[in-house]
This record gives C-alpha cells, sequence and structure tokens, in this order.
C-alpha cells in the first residue's frame, strides 16, 4: 500500500443512516489512505452501496461526519462530491439512451467553445479515454444500441473524465468479460500507483483478493472486520460476510423429464444469431455460455418476441406457437429475467407489490384491482425469497441490488410460467443471495418448469446445469454434458481453440430427439 500522505485522504466518522425510521448504517468508522484500493464486502443489505452513495453525495447520513485530509465536508450532493475529487462508477448504469457515447461521458461537463459546444474536443477526449480502456467502442454510437458490458465501459470512463482522487467502483466487473476485468485492474494499479485512492465493491472473492490492500467487511449496517487483505483467505472473507461458516453453494441436481418442453429449430436473428436448434426438458436446466457478444441474450430475447426472428421455429410441449411480443410469449408459459434488471425489468420509482404484479396485474383485476390480493402475493414472495424490506409500499430504489434480483424474479414467478429463461440471474448479488436462488432454481426443476440459465459465470454453469450449450460469434459451438461440463472445456469452446491452441469450429452434439 503506498502511503501518499500522513494524514488519511478519507475519514468517515460514526456515519449512521436509516431510511423511515429502519437503521441501515450503525456508526460506521474506517480511515482510508491515498493510493489505497479498500474493498467492501458484505451481503447484499449489508450496507455497501449505501455508505458509498453517503460518500458520493447521493444519500445523507444521519449522523457522523466525513472529513477529508483533516478537514471536516458536508456533501450534500454528486456535484459537492466532485469539488472533493471523488467520482463513482454506480452498479447499475446512470445514462441517457438517446444520446451517443462521448456525449453522455461528458454530460453535465461539457466543453465549449465560446457559446457552442465543442464536441470535437469532447470526442477527442472520449476516443483517449476508451483507449486506456482498451476497447473499440464507437464515440458516436447510441448507448441504446451498445450491450451491457459496452455500457460499464462508458460508465468507468464518465467517471475518468474527473481525474478524481476517490475513485469508487460498484461492482464494476460483474457485465465484463477476463479480458475485459484485465484492463481494468491493469487501469486500477496505475491509478494507484498515482496516487488515486479506490473503494472496490465485488462480490467476487477472488478479484478482491488479488486487487485490494485491505478489506471492509459489513453485515447488517455494522463494521464486522477491516483487515489487510494478504491476511485472509477467501473462505474466511465469505464467513466473515454472512457470520457462519457456508455449506455447499450449489444443491444437488436433479434427474430431469424425457419430455421436451421448448424446443427451437434452425433459429436466426439477423446478423446477430446463425442457425441454432436446441431443446430443454422438463426439470433440467440448460446453461447458455460463451463471450459476451456471442449472442446468446439475443437468442432469449428472440424466443420472448422481443426481437424479431429472421428464420427459425418455436415449439412448447410439441406445439408450434407464434410469438411476436412478451404478452404472447407470457401466454405461452415462458417468462425471461433480462440482465438488464433496472433497464428492462423493474420500476425503481414504483413498490414491491406493483412491481410483482406489472406482468400479471390481469389475474388480480375484474373491473378494478384487488389491491388486498396483490398485496398478499407479494407478501408470499418476501417470505419465499427472504426479501429484506420494512414494507410492501417501499419503493425499490431503497432496496440492495440482491433484493431487487428477488423482487424481479418473485414478478415472472408471478405469472405462473413453465419454462423460465434467466439471463445473468445472479449479476450483482452476494454469495448467500447466490446460494438462495440457486436453491430456488433447484426447486423449480424438481416441480417439472425447464430453466434456461444463460450466465458469464463457469461455476454457475458448471454447479447448475445439466448440458451446456457454447456461443461464439452468433453460432452454436459445442454441447457440453455431466461430467463434460469444465471451465476449460467451455472456454476453449467460447474461444474457438482447442487444447493443442488450433482454432476449432466443433459441431454441436444431436439434441434430444423428441
Amino acid at each position: 500500500m503506498n502511503d501518499f500522505h500522513t494524514l488519511p485522504l478519507l475519514q468517515l466518522k460514526e456515519i449512521k443512516k436509516d431510511f423511515s425510521g429502519v437503521q441501515v448504517l450503525h456508526g460506521i468508522n474506517v480511515d482510508v489512505h491515498a493510493g489505497e484500493v479498500l474493498g467492501i464486502l458484505g451481503e447484499n443489505g449489508a450496507g455497501k452501496s449505501t455508505l458509498l452513495k453517503i460518500i458520493n453525495g447521493i444519500y445523507h447520513a444521519s449522523s457522523g461526519e466525513i472529513v477529508i485530509e483533516g478537514k471536516p465536508v458536508k456533501i450534500r450532493t454528486p456535484s459537492d462530491a466532485k469539488g472533493y475529487g471523488i467520482a463513482m462508477i454506480p452498479q447499475e448504469f446512470n445514462l441517457v439512451s438517446s444520446l451517443n457515447v462521448f456525449e453522455n461521458i461528458f454530460l453535465g461537463q461539457e466543453t465549449h467553445k465560446g457559446l457552442l459546444l465543442n464536441k470535437k474536443s469532447m470526442r477527442d477526449r472520449t476516443v483517449v479515454l476508451l483507449s486506456m480502456l482498451d476497447t473499440t467502442l464507437d464515440p458516436d454510437s447510441l448507448i441504446e444500441d451498445l450491450s451491457v458490458a459496452e455500457k460499464q465501459m462508458v460508465e468507468i470512463a464518465k467517471a475518468l473524465v474527473y481525474d478524481a482522487r476517490l475513485l469508487i467502483m460498484d461492482e464494476p466487473t460483474t457485465v465484463l468479460t477476463n479480458l475485459e476485468v484485465d484492463v481494468l485492474f491493469n487501469l486500477i494499479e496505475k491509478l494507484k500507483s498515482q496516487g488515486v485512492t479506490i473503494l472496490f465493491i465485488s462480490h467476487k472473492l477472488k478479484e478482491v483478493k488479488r486487487l485490494c490492500d485491505r478489506l471492509l467487511i459489513l453485515r447488517d449496517g455494522h463494521v464486522v472486520s477491516l483487515d489487510e487483505v494478504a491476511h485472509m483467505n477467501e473462505q474466511e472473507m465469505a464467513s466473515k460476510m454472512v457470520g457462519r461458516e457456508l455449506n455447499q453453494i450449489f444443491p444437488l441436481k436433479s434427474t430431469p423429464s424425457e419430455q421436451v418442453a421448448l424446443q427451437v429449430s434452425h433459429l436466426s436473428v439477423k446478423s446477430l444469431v446463425k442457425e441454432i436448434s436446441f431443446c430443454v426438458r422438463k426439470g433440467e436446466v440448460l446453461g447458455f455460455a460463451g463471450l459476451v457478444g456471442s449472442g446468446r441474450t439475443e437468442i432469449a430475447e428472440a424466443i420472448m418476441g422481443i426481437r424479431k426472428k429472421q428464420t427459425g421455429t418455436v415449439e412448447v410441449f410439441g406445439k408450434t406457437v407464434h410469438i411476436n411480443n412478451v404478452k404472447q410469449a407470457v401466454d405461452q408459459g415462458l417468462a425471461y429475467l433480462s440482465e438488464d434488471r433496472q433497464g428492462s425489468g423493474l420500476i425503481l420509482g414504483f413498490d414491491l407489490v406493483e412491481n410483482v404484479s406489472l406482468v400479471s396485474l390481469p389475474r388480480y383485476t375484474k373491473g378494478l384491482i384487488n389491491h388486498k390480493q396483490t398485496a398478499n402475493q407479494t407478501q408470499h414472495y418476501v417470505d419465499k425469497f427472504g426479501i429484506k424490506t420494512s414494507t410492501l409500499n417501499t419503493e425499490l430504489q431503497y432496496l440492495s441490488g440482491g433484493n431487487q434480483q428477488k423482487v424481479y424474479l418473485s414478478k415472472w414467478m408471478d405469472t405462473e410460467p413453465e419454462i423460465l429463461i434467466l439471463d445473468e440471474p445472479t449479476r450483482g448479488v452476494d454469495v448467500n443471495t447466490k446460494k438462495d436462488i440457486y436453491h430456488f432454481i433447484q426447486s423449480l426443476t424438481e416441480s417439472g418448469l425447464a430453466v434456461i440459465v444463460i450466465s458469464s459465470e463457469m461455476e454457475e454453469l458448471i454447479g447448475l446445469a445439466h448440458r451446456v450449450l457454447v456461443m461464439r460469434e452468433g453460432e452454436l459451438q459445442g454441447e457440453l454434458e455431466g461430467q463434460a461440463i469444465t471451465e476449460q472445456d467451455i472456454m476453449f469452446l467460447a474461444a474457438g481453440v482447442t487444447a493443442d491452441n488450433t482454432t476449432t469450429k466443433q459441431a454441436p452434439s444431436e439434441m434430444i430427439s423428441v
């Protein structure tokens, strides 16, 4: 750890925060030094994001003091934070879809040439920032046309514009490929050597171990420990987060039925997916692996009618169905949790009841909405999933990422699906919430649901899936089953190489005959 100053760059003294009388932070005390990477761990709801939002001026502490280089400061807005050299890369994107990349990066801090915007200057600076991130992203691309990973790169570039002394990163790697993570970590090391302080939240313990100097662990709004990372292993980190030893995170896999629930044949999406055929059985978890941009999400969107199919047929329990929109998909017993829960899944200004019943509302409506019934059903999901909330009327923006994800899952389960598609179902959630979701998926398969899991986490696919289909550049590269599902074989197929590092294009094995 680099000690650039005698005084800590940042001191948090007895920081407390409550929402509507519910205490979420209980007197947080921590000193952070210049040039240090401080990891912050804790389960969803532990108070991590709330603490960082207080530092960044999004929330105000109920009591306590923020001190920068020995001087108490008042940070009332994100603009105040920027004035003290603090910038934040949020967990959820804060981008304007109708603007392009460089316009988003300079939004609110535009450069001018006289009375006019100096677009050339901003564009040129964006090119430099994106080159630091080793991405080929076009500064003129519209945000609405970008993948989730590309949007994350834009958020990182936005923070770099400020030349911040304190950079807050809230789950910055959840949607990045391994290569993109390496680029980001190299950038962090460079910033650290220049005296920039990093506050780094991640649920990926290997990343924390690799990157951070010290580790602050929160549980239920309290500081559990503040230790040198070198003195801790991953198991100790996880145990301190949850307050107990962790049992096996993945449940035992059940035996699927022979009955095919979903059959997709010769599916193509213009320039994105090419002639994909597969099926998934009742009681089966079918995994989709592949690098970001390989076409996995586009397959799900085409099945659900979100994206137009160029060719292909979809059969549900042996019957050909024609799906052109989400309502038609739901009517056929399909449900889809997208990878971008805040962009297309939830409405943060709505409360739990309103979000849970978003899709299933017709079930509760006979002229008027039966509010008692929707509230009772929402309470059922709160109990079932262990959603942490003070009331059912709490707006989702005040829930942690993991609890938001559980509400999202509740919303789709309330449509009573027979086929469930989960795209990055544990993105940005802690290890204990992951375990809850994995065991719930297992219970669904035992009850006969067919489940498709699209995931960038190898461990997740290996632990959950009966079969894994590997995508590359819009094509199906191969199928792995049972003990053959290994991280090495998934990566070889995803990258298009064999064990001897030669290029390959493996044809998928024959699908289950119907």
